[in-house]
């Protein structure tokens, strides 16, 4: 008999054993759970960065203003007078082609269609000049997911650069049209207040 109360002893032992283990392994892994939402909360190390920056204005990327006429008020302009470069920066073949066959039938001037130099870019970038901010505002009124990035092209090509995060163009009803009123991206800078702007991607100039 004693050998047969031993045993249930030793198994009522191992299985309060067994609890402890799995309660403390369950309270750690809360802990470590809670740990990596706080660091992700307050982007310790960067952490969660990316996502934060994709809720701001303009995705985080400081934007010209747009440029007022003499009325004081700044219009999107004609598309005829936009000169655009589209450029895949996916793995997806005849990406560019086939947004530059859209943009040129919405009656913007499509100078060229080519590769990035990569094909991991995640969101759609417009690049453009001091001389074209009015024109990329009315590019950027087409898509859905464009940042705006200002250069140090002087000429009046506009590279849009397509990324992951493309999908289609805007609906043409969507899209407001030469002489409506820009809505300047929240936060921007006066042009001549943006300086140490990025080299901008070699091209022919369009004048």
């Amino acid at each position: 008999m004693t050998g047969i109360y031993d045993e249930r002893a030793a198994r009522k032992a191992y299985v309060r054993h067994r609890q402890t283990a799995v309660f403390t392994f369950t309270i750690m892994g809360m802990v470590i759970a809670l740990i990596i939402a706080l660091l992700f909360s307050f982007h310790v190390f960067g952490l969660g960065s990316v996502s934060t920056a994709e809720t701001l204005p303009n995705y985080g990327v400081s934007a010209a203003c747009a440029v007022p006429d003499s009325s004081g008020t700044a219009k999107y302009v004609d598309n005829s007078t936009v000169h655009v470069r589209v450029l895949n920066g996916t793995q997806h073949s005849g990406f560019a082609r086939a947004v530059g066959e859209a943009l040129t039938n919405r009656g913007f001037t499509v100078e060229n269609v080519s590769n990035y130099q990569k094909t991991d870019v995640k969101r759609t970038i417009i690049y453009y000049g001091k001389n074209t901010i009015n024109e990329a505002y009315t590019l950027n009124d087409n898509f859905t997911d464009a940042v705006m990035k200002m250069d140090d092209r002087q000429d009046k090509l506009i590279d849009v650069v397509l990324g992951a995060t493309f999908d289609n163009l805007k609906t043409k009803s969507k899209v407001l049209g030469k002489g409506a009123k820009i809505t300047d991206v929240s936060g921007c800078l006066d042009s001549s207040k943006m300086t140490n702007l990025p080299k901008a991607l070699a091209h022919d100039a369009v004048n």
